[in-house]
């Protein structure tokens, strides 16, 4: 049976729809919430599959948040090895920073329902819906291309909004991994920061509502064809 471990940074920021996309593969699923238990690199290392999630932290913030040191160390050495890796918004972000590339605060907030300027590497990798198909931007920060990285998607005011190393890693800035049934967990958990950005909740509700199930469809789709690729059977 092969197995996934997740690190998680916040408890409604799961694994949603990618959970039982996995599940019907016959993976194994484990949790591992980084911020109370101590990551190293062999707890990464020994997984099938690794998918570290999303969190409204920075990457760049370890004097803050001390438990970035070893996380970042522990991806560090996971992506050294090219073992599949998937990194969804602070995970693309961690991603990014342990392959060298810079992470900061970008020109302002996206957050809500839009859809991507996917490039022709982006295209060729199964992203081509996501320029019709709008999809979920919750972030701050942006990150810079890491070397040797192929940049798949962009937005206006984010350059990076995918990357791929290879077949085996792949960092997202966005999320195509939340079921639009619970997006209600996210307006509640995230309801100082949309406070402070002067967004609206019932937006994003009704954005949800309108194109959610469109987004999850072209998710479910565009991350099977990524675990194709990255773990043939």
């Amino acid at each position: 049976m092969p197995t996934c471990v997740a690190v998680r940074h916040v408890a409604f920021e799961d694994l949603g729809l990618l959970g039982p996309l996995l599940a019907a593969r016959g993976f194994d699923l484990r949790y591992v919430d980084a911020p109370i238990e101590p990551l190293d690199g062999s707890s990464l290392m020994a997984a099938d599959l690794v998918v570290v999630l999303g969190g409204p932290i920075g990457a760049y913030e370890e004097d803050a948040y001390p438990f970035l040191v070893g996380e970042l160390a522990a991806i560090e050495e996971r992506l050294a090895a090219r073992k599949p890796t998937l990194g969804i918004c602070l995970g693309a972000q961690l991603m990014a920073k342990a392959l060298g590339a810079d992470v900061a605060p970008g020109p302002q907030k996206e957050i809500g329902y839009a859809p991507l300027a996917v490039t022709e590497e982006g295209r060729a990798a199964g992203l081509g819906a996501f320029s019709a198909t709008p999809v979920l931007h919750w972030h701050g920060d942006n990150f810079a291309l890491p070397a040797g990285a192929t940049r798949l998607a962009s937005t206006a005011a984010c350059l990076n909004q995918a990357f791929a190393v290879g077949p085996t890693l792949l960092g997202l800035q966005f999320h195509i991994e939340v079921d639009p049934e619970r997006i209600e967990t996210w307006l509640v958990g995230h309801t100082v920061e949309l406070g402070k950005a002067g967004l609206d909740p019932r937006n994003i509700r009704r954005e949800a509502a309108t194109v959610g199930k469109a987004t999850a469809e072209q998710g479910r789709a565009f991350l099977a064809r990524w675990l194709d690729g990255a773990m043939p059977l």
